[in-house]
């Protein structure tokens, strides 16, 4: 029924409105899953959490950090999730006990690790002034390949000063962001010095270098398609490439061409960018301010500012988009919550009752002969008592009438122990053994009895201090 309620194809393609707020201790960055049902947020403390989009609430929460998370990346089937933090750890979770599957520690803090579109036992990280690594976790040893940061220079012999040079200037660079294409063959490598470098997975050689902006590079995005590219760098310009088939038969590096699709930019103000997303279409660029608290969405066709999206007046750190609607997931810089825009939906009753129809003013019913007959109650019982003879089955699980449920794909376990699955401030013990939400009203009224009991105490002090 909730499929029949949402008129979302009728609707425009960007959020537009500000509909929840979640929170879960301090969140520092947010990741939808790939099939849009589950988002996972880390947070200051190392806790990775695990929110249900039907519900709003805490699905899962799993504990193995002790420093604040970098980045999230999920598996395609939606099993595993890897983790890094600033704790120079990395963590591959299976969510079907909620367990460590796989750690690996590194030698210096993590900006951000990305998982093989294919193969969950696969991953690339880049490390804080230290080499990018591809890591294989197949076995429970993991074997890490170093990745090289300089660029790809021309093989022919140079002079002895000239190559001292470009040595010094090879030193500085360090990569600061990595993906995977879409087929997993090659990785997207961003420096400090605003290179692009691709390397082969294979090889772990890099085959093409090519400046692409003025400053760090900070982000980089794909499409699902994988034929675009979205960089955000601290030149305080976004921008958008389109990708060639890297994973064609024929490649030949010497004619690879990353061309320039758009810049975005605000001219007038000279906003910083902290974070940049795609949307689920690509279609779309969405990103959030320095120092502001207004996300800014631009259309990729004409390259304009299409939107500028009001929320709560604090600075939004990483933004990510929906992959499939129009949402869009932010977290609060300074009280670390997890604001969400999406589009509000209008109401459909003909969802409900199939022959209703709206009118414009009063029109005349004319009621069917049986439509209100009252039938003896005898016959009502007795239709009662053939209903509850039939066999239901509950246990299995259809197509969903081809809504594009996928039965055989992984789906999380319940968890029925409250009190590891929910967030500490959404509920409160009611009575022995049992716990209910917590309303909006019970923080409050606590602490007015606190004060009430504070108050009480000191005036009975007064008073005793009077009779002596």
């Amino acid at each position: 029924m909730n499929l029949l309620l949402s008129d979302d194809y009728l609707l425009q393609d960007y959020p537009e409105d500000i509909t929840n707020t979640i929170r879960s201790g301090h969140s520092t960055c947010v990741r939808f899953n790939h099939k849009g049902d589950y988002l996972a947020s880390g947070r200051v403390d190392g806790t990775v959490v695990i929110w249900d989009l039907d519900t709003m609430g805490v699905a899962r929460k799993l504990r193995g950090h002790s420093k604040n998370i970098t980045s999230l990346s999920w598996s395609e089937c939606g099993r595993y999730l890897l983790s890094a933090c600033q704790g120079w750890q990395v963590i591959l979770w299976d969510l079907q006990d909620g367990k460590r599957y796989r750690e690996v520690r590194f030698n210096a803090a993590v900006y951000g690790a990305e998982l093989h579109p294919q193969n969950h036992h696969q991953f690339v990280a880049a490390l804080f002034d230290e080499q990018p690594f591809l890591v294989d976790i197949t076995d429970p040893v993991h074997v890490s390949y170093p990745l090289p940061s300089v660029p790809r220079r021309p093989s022919t012999e140079t002079d002895p000063a000239l190559a001292e040079k470009q040595a010094k200037e090879d030193a500085k660079h360090m990569t600061t962001a990595v993906i995977y294409t879409a087929s997993g063959d090659h990785i997207l490598a961003g420096t400090s010095k605003g290179r692009l470098n691709i390397i082969d997975a294979k090889s772990r050689e890099v085959i093409y270098t090519e400046k692409i902006a003025g400053g760090v590079i900070a982000t980089l995005r794909l499409t699902e398609s994988g034929n675009d590219m979205l960089v955000n760098s601290h030149d305080r310009i976004i921008r958008t490439f389109h990708l060639p088939d890297l994973s064609s038969a024929n490649l030949d590096p010497d004619t690879i061409q990353v061309p320039l699709e758009h810049k975005f930019q605000d001219v007038v103000n000279r906003l910083s960018w902290n974070h940049v997303a795609f949307s689920s279409t690509g279609e779309y660029v969405a990103a959030s301010t320095y120092n502001n608290h207004e996300l800014y969405i631009w259309e990729r066709g004409h390259g304009s500012l299409v939107r500028m999206l009001e929320g709560p007046k604090e600075e939004q750190g990483v933004v990510e988009w929906h992959p499939h609607k129009a949402i869009l997931a932010a977290c609060g810089m300074e009280t670390g919550s997890i604001n969400i825009w999406s589009v509000t939906s209008p109401q459909r009753w003909s969802a409900l009752a199939p022959d209703f129809v709206e009118v414009e003013e009063n029109v005349e019913y004319v009621e069917k002969e049986d439509e209100f007959d009252i039938h003896p109650q005898e016959e009502i019982q007795k239709r009662r008592l053939d209903q509850e003879d039939e066999d239901m089955d509950v246990l299995t699980i259809t197509n969903g009438a081809g809504l594009g449920y996928d039965v055989d794909g992984f789906r999380m376990p319940i968890l029925y122990n409250l009190g590891e699955s929910d967030s500490e401030e959404e509920f409160v013990k009611s009575s022995f053994g049992t716990l209910r939400r917590k309303s909006p009203g019970d923080q409050d009224d606590g602490d007015t009895a606190g004060e009430d009991r504070s108050s009480a105490k000191r005036g009975g002090g007064r008073g005793r201090g009077k009779k002596r």
